[in-house]
C-alpha cells in the first residue's frame, strides 16, 4: 500500500518539523543563485512555517528574465540536466537538476506509481512527450525504479500505441486527456471492444493538462479501468508533485519536497481550507535550482481533513484551470473546464470540441465547436438542432452568457500530439 510508510504516513508535527527544517535550508541555498541574492533573500529570517509568506513571490516572468544561469545555486560541475519549456515571449524557462535533484524526482514519482496500485510485474506504456518536456521522462524514470516494464511510446501515432498495448500486455498507460478520449474515438470508429482487445489494462495516469471528473469518467467507462489525476510542472521538477490515491478524494501534495500555499490571486493573501485560490509552492528538497513561493497559476483548494489512506500530506481539490487561462466576455469570467464539464453531461456529444474568440464590431463573440458523436445522424436536421438547441441552453446557463453553438462531424477537429489547444483567441490578431 505504501512504497515507504515512513515518509507517506509521517505525523503532522513531525513533517512541520521537516517542512521547517528544509525551507530554512532551502533559503541558504537559493541565496547563492544570483536572482535571489539581487533580490535579498538573505535578508529574511524564518522562524516558523508562517514566515514564508514575508517572502517574495517568484513568476514565470522571473525565471525568463533569469535566463540563462541566474537561478542556478550550485556549480555547473554539479548539474546533469536541465529542462526548458517554450513561452510565447520566445525566452524559455529552463530548470536544473544535479544528480541528487534526479534521484529525488524519481523517488516521489515512484511513490505515487506505487500508491496509485501500480507493482513490479506491470507493463507501463508512456504515451507522453520525451525530450526537453518533462513529462515523459519523469514517469518514465518513477515506473523504471518501480521495476515495471516501461515502453516509452511517447504521443501519438496512435496505431502504434494500440498494437503495442495489445501485444505487449499493457497494464497502465501514461496519457493526456484529450489524448485518451481521442484513442477512445478511435477504436468506437472501428468497432473495437476496448475491454476485449485489451483485457490487462488496468490503469491510467492523465496528466499535462486540466480535465474535468466528467471527463475521467469517460476514459474509465470506456476502457473499464482506473484513471487517476496528476498533477505537476516543470518548474517543481515535472509530474509527481501531486497524485490521487486510491480513494480518489484529491491529490496528495507531497509535503516533504513541497510548501504549498492557497492566496487570493489577486493581493497574495492565504486563503483558508476549501477556498479555490491560485496555488503557490516553494521546493524543499532542491539542489541545483530551488525556488521560493513560485506563482503556478493554477487554481485548485486544500481538501480539509484526512484521508482515509492513512496518508498525512494534504490534499489538492482538481485544477481547475489556470488563472491567465480565463476568459473575459462582456465581463464574466470564463473557464474551459466549465464548457468541458458541460459538454460532457449531454447526450449525443463527441469527446472532442474547441473554443473560438471572435471580435463583432465592438463586442466579444464565443463559438463553441463541437463534435458530435458517432450515433448521431449528421443528416437529420430535427436531431441536430435539438442537441444545438440544448448545449446552447445548458451553457447558457452555465456561463451566463450565449455562445454560437457549431456542430461538427466525429474527427473533424484537430487532435494535437501534445496538450488540447481548446482556445484559439483571434481577437488579439
Amino acid at each position: 500500500m505504501y512504497w515507504n510508510i515512513n515518509d507517506e504516513c509521517i505525523s503532522r508535527q513531525e513533517l512541520e518539523e521537516l517542512q521547517l527544517g528544509r525551507l530554512k535550508e532551502t533559503l541558504a541555498r537559493a541565496c547563492r543563485a544570483p536572482f535571489y541574492r539581487e533580490r535579498g533573500l538573505g535578508d529574511y529570517t524564518i522562524r516558523d512555517l508562517s514566515d514564508v509568506r514575508k517572502l517574495p513571490v517568484t513568476t514565470k516572468q522571473d525565471l525568463r528574465d533569469a535566463y540563462p544561469y541566474g537561478m542556478v545555486c550550485t556549480s555547473l560541475d554539479e548539474v546533469v540536466r536541465l529542462h526548458s519549456s517554450s513561452g510565447t515571449t520566445g525566452i524559455p524557462t529552463v530548470v536544473y537538476h544535479s544528480a541528487r535533484d534526479l534521484h529525488n524526482w524519481t523517488e516521489l514519482v515512484t511513490r505515487c506509481l506505487y500508491m496509485m496500485g501500480l507493482r513490479r510485474h506491470d507493463v507501463f506504456q508512456n504515451m507522453i512527450g520525451y525530450g526537453l518536456f518533462t513529462g515523459g521522462l519523469g514517469l518514465h524514470y518513477g515506473a523504471e525504479r518501480l521495476g515495471c516494464l516501461t515502453i516509452p511510446t511517447g504521443p501519438g501515432n496512435t496505431k502504434r500505441q494500440l498494437k503495442f498495448m495489445k501485444e505487449f500486455k499493457t497494464t497502465a498507460i501514461h496519457v493526456i486527456p484529450s489524448y485518451a478520449l481521442h484513442l477512445a474515438d478511435t477504436l468506437e470508429a472501428e468497432g473495437i471492444d476496448p475491454r476485449r482487445e485489451f483485457p490487462d489494462l488496468s490503469f491510467a495516469v492523465l496528466g499535462a493538462e486540466p480535465h474535468s471528473e466528467e471527463t475521467r469518467r469517460k476514459v474509465q467507462d470506456f476502457f473499464g479501468i482506473r484513471a487517476f489525476n496528476s498533477y505537476g510542472l516543470s518548474e517543481m521538477n515535472g509530474p509527481g508533485v501531486a497524485f490521487e490515491c486510491p480513494e480518489m478524494k484529491g491529490m496528495h501534495i507531497w509535503e516533504d519536497a513541497y510548501l504549498v500555499e492557497i492566496v487570493d490571486p489577486d493581493t497574495l493573501e492565504p486563503l483558508p481550507p476549501g477556498s479555490k485560490g491560485e496555488m503557490l509552492l516553494t521546493t524543499l528538497s532542491r539542489e541545483a535550482m530551488p525556488i521560493i513561493r513560485y506563482r503556478t497559476k493554477d487554481l485548485t483548494s486544500l481538501v480539509p481533513g484526512e484521508c482515509a489512506c492513512g496518508r498525512t500530506h494534504v490534499r489538492i481539490a482538481r485544477i481547475t484551470g489556470r488563472s491567465d487561462d480565463m476568459m473575459i466576455l462582456k465581463g464574466v469570467n470564463i473557464f474551459p473546464i466549465q464548457i468541458e464539464s458541460v459538454l460532457n453531461n449531454i447526450p449525443g456529444v463527441g469527446r472532442n470540441y474547441r473554443i473560438i474568440l471572435e471580435q463583432k464590431g465592438h463586442n466579444d463573440h464565443m463559438i463553441v465547436q463541437v463534435e458530435v458523436d458517432p450515433s448521431i445522424n449528421v443528416d437529420t436536421y430535427k436531431s441536430l438542432e435539438r442537441l444545438r438547441s440544448r448545449i446552447t441552453r445548458e451553457l447558457r446557463d452555465e456561463l451566463l452568457i450565449t455562445p454560437e453553438v457549431d456542430l461538427r462531424e466525429p474527427g473533424s477537429i484537430p487532435v494535437a500530439e501534445g496538450k488540447a489547444v481548446r482556445v484559439i483567441d483571434n481577437r488579439k490578431l
